[in-house]
C-alpha cells in the first residue's frame, strides 16, 4: 500500500494561491523597470526560482520589455544571476505574510503520519526560503517529516531528483509506494518521471490564483468552474493520475491508489 505522500509546499499546503512567488516576481522586474502581469508571473511556477526568472525573461513581451530598458540589449547570464540574487531577500521578506496553512492540511497530514504513512515535502524554493515556510507550517501544526528544496539537488522540478532525494531520506521504495501532489504542471510531470502517482492540485494554488478560499468561493461560479475545469484539464492532459480541489480531498484518492495496487497496477 502507499507508504509515502510527497508534497509540494506554496500552493499545495502552505499560502492558499501560491501568491507569495507570483508577487515577488511582479515587484523584482518592476524594480529593474519590466512590467509583467500576475499571470506572467505565476506561469512558470514549480520551477527552481532560478530557472523560473529565466522562463519570464523568455517571454516576447518580457524581452521586448527589457531590451526597451536596457538600452536595446538582450539579458544574459549576469543579467540573471542579478535578478536571483536580489529575488532571495525580497522573497525572504515577503514570505512570513503568507504563511497560513490551506484548510484541511493539519487534519489530513497528520491523519496520514498516524496511519504510519510518511510525509515529505519539496519545493521550488531554495534553503532559506524553505525553513521560514517549514517555520511557519510547524507553528501551525504541520512539519513533515523530511524536506527538500531546489538549491540541494542537480535541478529542480520537472525533474525528478527532489522525490527521490525525499524517499532516501524517508527510506521509501519502490515508487509506486509513493504519491507526489502539488498545486503546478512542473509538480505533476516531476512525479511522472519519477515514477510515483501524480496527483495534481488546481484550486488552492497557481491555477486559479486566488488568495484565500473565500476568495475563490467568491468568484461568479460560471466563471470559477469554467477555470477550475481549465486547470484540471491542464493536469489530466500533462499527465496526472489523478486531480483533486484541494489536499483536503486526497484521501479518497489514496483509498482508490491503495485498491489499484492491490490488483496489482502500478503507476
Amino acid at each position: 500500500m502507499i507508504q509515502a505522500v510527497v508534497t509540494d509546499l506554496a500552493g499545495s499546503t502552505i499560502d492558499f494561491g501560491s501568491s507569495a512567488p507570483a508577487g515577488a516576481f511582479v515587484e523584482l522586474f518592476r524594480r529593474h523597470n519590466v512590467t509583467i502581469t500576475r499571470d506572467q508571473a505565476r506561469a512558470p511556477m514549480g520551477l527552481e526560482k532560478r530557472d523560473h526568472i529565466v522562463a519570464i525573461l523568455a517571454m516576447d513581451t518580457v524581452a521586448a520589455g527589457w531590451r526597451e530598458s536596457h538600452d536595446g540589449s538582450n539579458y544574459n547570464e549576469e543579467d540573471v544571476d542579478n535578478l536571483y540574487a536580489e529575488f532571495i531577500p525580497l522573497q525572504l521578506e515577503l514570505l512570513p505574510d503568507f504563511g497560513k496553512l490551506i484548510p484541511g492540511v493539519v487534519d489530513i497530514m497528520n491523519g496520514l503520519m498516524e496511519e504510519g504513512i510518511r510525509i515529505g515535502a519539496t519545493t521550488g524554493y531554495n534553503q532559506a526560503m524553505m525553513e521560514v515556510v517549514l517555520k511557519s507550517a510547524a507553528e501551525q501544526g504541520f512539519m513533515p517529516q523530511a524536506a527538500v528544496c531546489a538549491d540541494v539537488v542537480s535541478r529542480g522540478r520537472p525533474w525528478p531528483w527532489m522525490i527521490y532525494r525525499i524517499m532516501e531520506k524517508l527510506e521509501i521504495f519502490p515508487p509506486s509506494k509513493v504519491v507526489n501532489i502539488g498545486d503546478t504542471l512542473p509538480d505533476v510531470i516531476s512525479g511522472l518521471r519519477a515514477g510515483v502517482w501524480s496527483v495534481g492540485l488546481v484550486a488552492s494554488g497557481n491555477m486559479m490564483g486566488c488568495g484565500s478560499a473565500e476568495e475563490l468561493a467568491a468568484i461568479e461560479p460560471v466563471f470559477r468552474e469554467t477555470k477550475l475545469a481549465e486547470g484540471r484539464q491542464a493536469m489530466l492532459g500533462a499527465g496526472a493520475h489523478y486531480v483533486i480541489d484541494t489536499v483536503a480531498d486526497l484521501q479518497p484518492v489514496l483509498s482508490e491508489i491503495n485498491e489499484r495496487l492491490s490488483k496489482g497496477e502500478m503507476p
